[in-house]
């Protein structure tokens, strides 16, 4: 029996997320579309795996992340997914316009949508409530 393309987008994007929690950046990489448009969280949006890259590797000189309690969700015909999470991480490097980082931990609900065409990840939009973790890492 073959796959229902809610199914296929569903496996897609916990591909996605398995790749995320163990560090693999180019495993990330590789289930995007070439083209892939990526919406920051209340912030610009990139378009391509270069952007991408560069982002994740920003992220991860900047925070050590770990996702748990994944939920996935597709459509019927596997077009468009969403995801729930709650990210456990420790702010190691701070960033411009944010408060500096000292190995702070914090505990934030998240989630995004995603677009998705020929089986790989057109769009991602990112979302989690930034001024919950900017008051966690100013304690």
């Amino acid at each position: 029996m073959s796959e229902t393309p809610r199914q296929r987008a569903t496996a897609l994007i916990e591909r996605y997320y398995a790749a995320f929690n163990a560090g693999d950046w180019d495993g990330m990489v590789a289930l995007l579309h070439e083209d892939v448009v990526h919406d920051l969280n209340q912030g610009a949006r990139e378009s391509g795996r270069a952007a991408f890259r560069a982002f994740l590797d920003r992220m991860a000189r900047s925070y050590a992340e770990r996702l748990r309690e994944i939920v996935v969700m597709a459509s019927d015909d596997g077009t468009r997914a969403a995801a729930e999470y709650v990210v456990h991480g420790e702010y190691r490097v701070g960033e411009e316009g944010l408060p500096p980082a000292r190995g702070q931990r914090y505990v934030l609900p998240g989630g995004a949508f995603f677009a998705v065409r020929d089986d790989r990840i057109a769009r991602v939009s990112n979302y989690y409530n930034l001024q919950d973790w900017i008051a966690q890492v100013s304690r």
